[in-house]
C-alpha cells in the first residue's frame, strides 16, 4: 500500500442464516431483527461500503416474502456500495460432505446471486467450524478468491497478535485463497458501546505508520433499553459515517494488498466428534452418505441426477452437525430426512423398482448392516441390539425411527415374571424406562421392580441366515452372551437364547422370535419388544392409539396400558398413515408418552413366558403400514 493508504480500514459485513426446515416465524424474526435493519440502514449511507452474506435458504425465503428488500440490495450492488458473498446455498458443514456437493452447493448459491442481482461473488463466508485447509482447492475451483474466519482460528495457527489485523494466504495442492480474520473482540465491543469509543480504542491500540484492517460481521450493535433494531442500526451507520473510518468492501481492499503471509490454519475437529457422539446427527450423516451413493449410481439421466442432488443438499446444513439444540430439534431433523428420502425416491425409476436386501456398512462402524428396500418401505437392521434402526415410509418421506438418542424398534428386553401391570406402567413412564446403557441392572430400593431387567439393546447379535430371494434375515443372541452381560452377577434371564427373523413383504414388516431356555431350571419372565416411533407431534391432534379387532369397535388408549391386544392401531393424523402392530397371540401393550419436543414415544408389547430346561417358544409381531 502507498503512504496515502496508511491508517485503519474497516470491512463491515452482515451475516444471517436460518436452517432449512425452520418455522416461518424463525425466518421472520431473523429478517426483522437483523437483515432488514442492516440493509435499509446501509442504503441511507452510500459512502459506507459493506459485504452481505445471507445463506441461500434465507435469501429464497426473503424473495418469496419480502421481495422489496431485493430492490435495495440490487441498487446497492449496481452502485458498487455492496459486495455479495457466496458460500454453500444451505450453509453446509463442508468437511462432512462429498466433494461434488461442496462444489455444487457453492455454485448453486453463486448462480442464484448472479441471476437475482447480476453479479457473481468473488468471495465467500463459510461456517467457522467448517474450516479445513483442504477447502482451499474446492473454493478456488468455484472462483472464490477470499473467505473469512474468526480471529481465534488465527491464534490457533500460531500467528502473532498483530496478524489479527491483516489477511493471510492459505494453500492446498497449489491452490490458494486469502483468509480475512473476523474480530470477535470488536464485534463484542460494538454490541456494548457506540462506534466512536470503539474506533478510538482501536486507533490507540494499533501502532502508527502501517495500515491495519478490521473485519466485523456484527449480529447486533449498541442499543438503548427497549430500542427497536431499526433505530439502533441507523444510529450505528450515522456514527460510523462521522468517525472518519474508511469502510471498504473486501474486493476493493484486495486491490490494495501487497504480499501476504502464508499460514496453515488448523481444522476444527468438533463437527466430526459431534457426529460420533450424537446418534441423531450420526443418523442423518449416514443417510446422507448412503443417498449420495444412490445418486452416483444413476446413469443416463442428468436432469434426474441433478434434481436428486439438489434435494440431498437440503439435509447438509451445518446446524445439524455441531449444535445439540439443532440436532435435537425434531422439526429440523424431519426436514432433513424428508429431503434425503425425497432424493432417494428420485433415484428410483417409477414402476420399475424391485425389492432388494443387501449388506452395507450404512452407519460406517466397520460392520455391515442389513438393508431391506421395497417399493414403499425401507427397513434397516443392525447387529448391535438386533434391532431396526431406520424405518422409512417413502410415500410420505417419513422416517418413523427418527427419535432422540437413536432409539430403534424391536430391541429385546426381559422383565421379572412377578412384575405387576401397575409396577410395569410406572416403570415404563420413568425417565429411562426399559432403555438402560448396561446389559443388566439389578433391582434396588428405588427400583420400580425388585429383581432387575435385561435389556439387549447394546448386545451384539450374530448373523444366522440371510435369504435375498425370500427377503429374510435371521439373527441370534446365544445364551453365553446373555450370561456374560450380567457381568459376573446372577441374572435370572442369563440362559435364554434369542433367535429372531425379519422379513418385509407387501408393506408389512414381520419379526419372528424363537426363545430357548439353555439353562438347567425353569425360567419365568416377561418378554418386551420396545418400538420407538417418531411422529409430527405428540398429542391427540397428531397421533392416536386404539385396540383394534376386525368386526369390533376400536377401543382408544386410556392411561398407558391396553390389555389382551391382538392388533394395535396407530393413527398418524398429519401424515394420514395407519400403522397396525399385530400378533397371532394376544399381548399387553404399554405406551411411553412422547419425549422431548412431544414428537416421539414408545409402544411396548409385553408377553409372559415360562420356559422349562431346553424348551422353546415362538412369538411373532407384524408392523403394517396403510394410507
Amino acid at each position: 500500500m502507498t503512504e496515502k493508504d496508511k491508517g485503519l480500514v474497516l470491512i463491515l459485513g452482515s451475516h444471517a442464516h436460518v436452517p432449512y426446515g425452520a418455522a416461518d416465524r424463525e425466518f421472520e424474526e431473523v429478517y426483522r431483527s437483523r437483515v432488514k435493519p442492516f440493509v435499509s440502514g446501509l442504503y441511507k449511507f452510500p459512502k459506507i461500503q459493506a459485504a452481505l452474506h445471507y445463506s441461500g435458504v434465507l435469501l429464497n425465503w426473503i424473495e418469496r416474502n419480502h421481495p422489496e428488500l431485493f430492490m435495495l440490495i440490487e441498487d446497492m450492488v449496481s452502485r458498487k456500495q455492496t459486495e455479495l458473498l457466496g458460500g454453500g446455498f444451505y450453509e453446509p458443514m463442508l468437511p462432512l460432505i462429498p466433494l461434488q456437493d461442496k462444489i455444487g452447493q457453492i455454485e448453486f448459491l453463486t448462480t442464484y446471486l448472479r441471476k437475482q442481482f447480476g453479479k457473481r461473488p468473488l468471495g465467500c463466508r463459510i461456517p467457522d467450524l467448517a474450516w479445513e485447509q483442504n477447502l482451499a482447492s474446492p473454493l478456488c475451483a468455484c472462483g472464490m478468491q477470499y473467505t473469512f474466519l474468526n480471529e481465534d482460528r488465527f491464534l490457533g495457527a500460531g500467528l502473532a497478535a498483530g496478524d489479527l489485523f491483516y489477511p493471510c494466504l492459505c494453500e492446498d495442492q497449489g491452490k490458494t485463497i486469502i483468509v480475512f480474520p473476523v474480530s470477535r473482540t470488536v464485534e463484542a465491543a460494538l454490541a456494548e458501546k457506540k462506534v466512536s469509543p470503539v474506533v478510538a480504542e482501536l486507533r490507540k491500540s494499533l501502532p502508527a505508520g502501517k495500515t491495519w484492517m478490521v473485519s466485523v460481521f456484527p449480529a447486533r450493535v449498541f442499543a438503548e433499553e427497549g430500542e427497536a433494531p431499526d433505530i439502533s442500526w441507523n444510529r450505528f451507520f450515522d456514527d460510523l459515517s462521522l468517525s472518519g473510518l474508511e469502510c471498504l468492501s473486501p474486493g476493493k481492499l484486495l486491490k490494495r494488498l501487497g504480499s501476504l503471509k502464508k499460514a496453515y490454519i488448523p481444522e476444527n475437529t468438533l463437527p466430526r466428534r459431534f457426529v460420533i457422539e450424537h446418534p441423531e446427527a450420526a443418523g442423518i450423516y449416514s443417510k446422507m452418505i448412503f443417498t449420495n451413493v444412490l445418486i452416483n449410481q444413476l446413469r443416463g439421466d442428468k436432469l434426474r441426477k441433478q434434481t436428486a442432488r439438489e434435494e440431498l443438499w437440503k439435509a447438509q446444513g451445518c446446524d445439524l452437525f455441531y449444535s445439540t439444540e439443532s440436532s435435537l430439534n425434531s422439526g429440523l431433523r424431519k426436514a432433513a430426512y424428508r429431503s434425503l428420502l425425497g432424493a432417494e425416491r428420485i433415484t428410483r425409476e417409477r414402476g420399475k423398482f424391485t425389492f432388494s436386501l443387501i449388506q452395507f456398512d450404512f452407519d460406517l462402524d466397520g460392520e455391515d448392516e442389513y438393508l431391506f428396500q421395497d417399493q414403499k418401505i425401507n427397513c434397516y437392521i443392525r447387529l448391535r441390539g438386533g434391532e431396526v434402526f431406520e424405518l422409512d415410509y417413502l410415500p410420505r418421506a417419513w422416517n418413523y425411527l427418527d427419535t432422540s438418542r437413536g432409539r430403534g424398534a424391536f430391541a429385546d428386553c426381559f422383565l421379572p415374571g412377578e412384575l405387576s401391570p401397575e409396577e410395569l406402567s410406572a416403570f415404563v413412564n420413568s425417565p429411562e424406562g426399559l432403555f438402560d446403557d448396561g446389559g443388566y441392572r439389578a433391582g434396588s430400593e428405588k427400583s420400580a421392580f425388585p429383581k432387575g431387567l435385561r435389556f439387549c439393546g447394546n448386545e451384539k447379535y450374530e448373523p444366522a441366515e440371510m435369504d435375498r430371494v425370500r427377503g429374510k434375515v435371521c439373527l441370534r443372541l446365544p445364551a453365553e452372551k446373555a450370561a456374560a452381560s450380567a457381568k459376573g452377577r446372577f441374572s435370572p434371564f442369563g440362559r435364554i437364547e434369542i433367535e429372531k427373523c425379519f422379513s418385509l413383504k407387501k408393506d408389512t414388516l414381520t419379526v419372528t422370535y424363537c426363545l430357548t431356555n439353555r439353562g438347567e431350571a425353569e425360567t419365568v419372565f416377561q418378554f418386551a419388544s420396545p418400538i420407538s416411533l417418531s411422529f409430527p407431534g405428540g398429542d391427540d391432534g397428531f397421533v392416536r392409539f386404539f385396540k383394534y379387532k376386525t368386526g369390533s369397535k376400536d377401543i382408544p388408549l386410556s392411561g398407558n396400558r391396553l390389555k389382551d391386544v391382538e392388533t394395535l392401531k396407530i393413527q398418524d393424523l398429519k401424515n394420514e398413515v395407519q400403522i397396525l402392530l399385530g400378533s397371532p397371540d394376544t399381548f399387553d401393550l404399554y405406551v411411553k408418552p412422547a419425549g422431548t419436543g412431544g414428537r416421539s414415544g414408545c409402544v411396548i408389547p409385553v408377553v409372559p413366558f415360562s420356559l422349562g430346561p431346553g424348551k422353546s417358544r415362538s412369538l411373532e409381531f407384524t408392523l403394517k403400514f396403510l394410507h
